[in-house]
């Protein structure tokens, strides 16, 4: 009879990933070699090949893992079936929230897919091509002129560079936190600049 797994075994996976995450987004991928993880994660060597067979696994296992969760919010948001505006606006702010936890995984994601196989990389970015797609749908739908006039994708492009870039300057630490910005980020592309409020007068009005 097979031995099962010990208690705790998933705990460690994501552990090692998010170790190996933060380790793949800051030195590179290439850089990063599975003694660092190992020892990042305070494990032998033997141990962590006890979890994942190799470098690429780790990468596969944080790029699908990431664009996986990405992907659930999409659906999960979709089957609210939310009237078109507050359908978006509900995107946008559950996605800069799951960001929050995932920068080092969406570095990766960017940055290092392309050390994959074909098969891996082409799974992964069909996923992500899915994520993008639930987006450009919510923009067509708030706005079908954009959508007859083939900008929809182009404007949801924009939407997530301004997401991204979010997390290049924003200190989660400070005052503001991505809780507290998701909406700041929704106003601003739902209704521009004059939209924005300050989460304090925000609060009030509500």
């Amino acid at each position: 009879m097979p031995r099962g797994r010990a208690k705790g075994y998933d705990d460690q996976r994501e552990a090692i990933l998010a170790r190996a995450a933060e380790l793949f987004a800051r030195r590179g991928y290439s850089a990063t070699s599975m003694n660092e993880v190992a020892r990042s994660c305070g494990l032998s060597k033997a141990t962590l090949y006890h979890y994942y067979r190799d470098k690429r696994a780790l990468l596969v296992a944080i790029a699908e893992g990431h664009v996986q969760r990405l992907h659930a919010v999409v659906a999960e948001v979709g089957a609210e079936r939310l009237p078109p505006e507050a359908h978006l606006r509900e995107l946008i702010e559950r996605i800069v929230v799951e960001y929050a936890d995932a920068q080092h995984a969406h570095r990766v994601l960017t940055d290092d897919v392309r050390f994959l196989d074909a098969a891996d990389r082409e799974r992964i970015l069909d996923k992500e091509r899915a994520v993008v797609a639930g987006f450009a749908r919510a923009v067509g739908a708030l706005r079908p002129d954009l959508r007859r006039a083939r900008l929809a994708k182009p404007a949801t492009m924009l939407l997530f560079g301004m997401i991204n870039w979010l997390f290049t300057w924003h200190r989660p630490a400070g005052p503001l936190d991505h809780a507290t910005m998701a909406p700041i980020v929704a106003n601003l592309f739902l209704g521009g600049l004059p939209a924005v409020k300050s989460p304090r007068r925000a609060a009030v009005e509500a």
